[in-house]
């Protein structure tokens, strides 16, 4: 009995620290591609990033990862805090990604996806509950390097716009009919309590997590504020 006491003890403290390792490695690895796309020369435009309010970050979705609910990716969102979103980077929240158009997408290695969320609007919607691209938020791939100034319109028309890399390419990418929310499982296992991606975004009811510096400090020297 004493024994099966014991295991269960030591269960009960192995399997919350396993999750949190599990999230602090996604969020890690949110950070490293972040700071790997930014890098690229005809990657996301600076204009584009500057005005963005909310960056999404998807890390290594694989094709295996398909199940009865199409296709699943998970990573992490911050956006810039303040009333009028003109202050820094917050900590990150835990995000998911899903649906069968995901599946598209996807060739045989993994891929990246980066959603940036450009005004007031798709931003309250990404943080108060899940949203089908396209439908509840308007969406488009996201222009890159110099198709930027073509793509004026589309900017200003998208709440959402999306990139991927896949295999060293990287592109605009459309994401419409792939539903997103946020992911309380994995932000209770990240900070260790109940949180809501709003709580952590724009109440700041933690603090910065050592796995999320990377991301947070990479978009903060890549774009410090936002242009009005």
């Amino acid at each position: 009995m004493r024994k099966l006491i014991a295991v269960a003890v030591m269960l009960s403290i192995a399997v919350p620290l396993l999750a949190q390792k599990k999230e602090r490695e996604r969020l890690q690895e949110a950070g490293t591609v972040m700071k790997e796309i930014l890098n690229i020369p005809e990657g996301i435009p600076q204009n584009i990033l500057n005005k963005a309010e909310c960056v999404i970050v998807f890390p290594s979705v694989l094709k295996f990862a398909i199940g009865i609910g199409g296709s699943y990716g998970r990573g992490a969102i911050t956006c810039r805090t303040g009333a009028k979103h003109n202050g820094p980077w917050s900590a990150p929240a835990m995000m998911a990604l899903e649906g069968g158009n995901i599946g598209i997408q996807l060739g045989g290695q993994a891929t990246d996806f980066v959603l940036l969320v450009m005004n007031d609007r798709g931003a309250d919607s990404v943080l108060s509950s899940k949203i089908k691209l396209g439908a509840d938020a308007a969406a488009a791939a996201g222009p890159k390097g110099r198709d930027a100034a073509a793509a004026t319109d589309i900017v200003m028309r998208a709440e959402i716009l999306s990139y991927s890399r896949s295999r060293g390419l990287f592109a605009g990418v459309s994401l419409e009919g792939s539903t997103l929310r946020g992911d309380g499982g994995a932000n209770k296992n990240l900070y260790g309590k109940s949180l809501s991606a709003r709580d952590i975004v724009q109440r700041g009811r933690v603090g910065m997590p050592a796995a999320g510096r990377e991301l947070i400090n990479v978009l903060t020297r890549k774009s410090p504020k936002r242009a009005s």
